[in-house]
């Protein structure tokens, strides 16, 4: 009984590393327009910091181009203010009814960096999985301390294993898939 809820609970967590490990990736640009570069930026808007989906439609209406459409024009100066204050790295274009960025394309070292921050966040997320696959272990030894059978205890550790294994997989699976998405011109 015990045992199936560590299994359940280190499931969880090892998934958690790997959406964490997704949604960061996501933030990464990759040479086309993505909205998702522009998830952290904060805008003030009557007294409080809210997202920038908040207060603009934002579209990607061609691959090198992202487009934001303020809801209310008194907000072209304070969105186009965050993303310029921003580490997105891009210049917005203000006409005043709408505010564009240009993607401009990534040169060969930039795509190394990129590549090499992509490594760093699937790392991250490795060490994730295996944290929660020690967790498990931990509490499973201390079941067995505890009276629970060491042959339990060892049917769940071979079952966190194989978890374990699945979720560093479908990690470097991510990963690969965002090198690609990086180095492909």
């Amino acid at each position: 009984m015990i045992i199936k809820d560590i299994e359940q609970r280190a499931e969880e967590k090892m998934l958690h590393s790997v959406t964490y490990l997704e949604e960061a990736l996501s933030r990464i640009r990759a040479g086309k327009a993505n909205v998702h570069i522009l998830d952290g930026i904060k805008v003030e808007y009557y007294g409080s910091m809210v997202p920038l989906s908040n207060v603009a439609n934002i579209s990607t209406p061609d691959a090198k181009t992202i487009t934001i459409l303020a809801w209310e024009k008194n907000m072209m100066r304070p969105i186009e203010k965050a993303i310029q204050d921003s580490d997105v790295g891009i210049t917005p274009e203000n006409n005043g009814e709408i505010i564009r960025l240009g993607i401009p394309p990534l040169t060969e070292e930039r795509r190394k960096q990129l590549v090499k921050q992509s490594r760093t966040e699937a790392e991250n997320a490795k060490v994730g999985v295996r944290n929660a696959r020690r967790d498990a272990n931990d509490t499973v030894k201390a079941a067995i301390k505890k009276g629970t059978s060491e042959d339990e205890g060892d049917e769940t550790e071979e079952a966190v294993k194989k978890l374990h294994d699945k979720y560093i997989k479908k990690i470097d699976d991510v990963l690969n898939a965002k090198e690609k998405e990086i180095m492909t011109v």
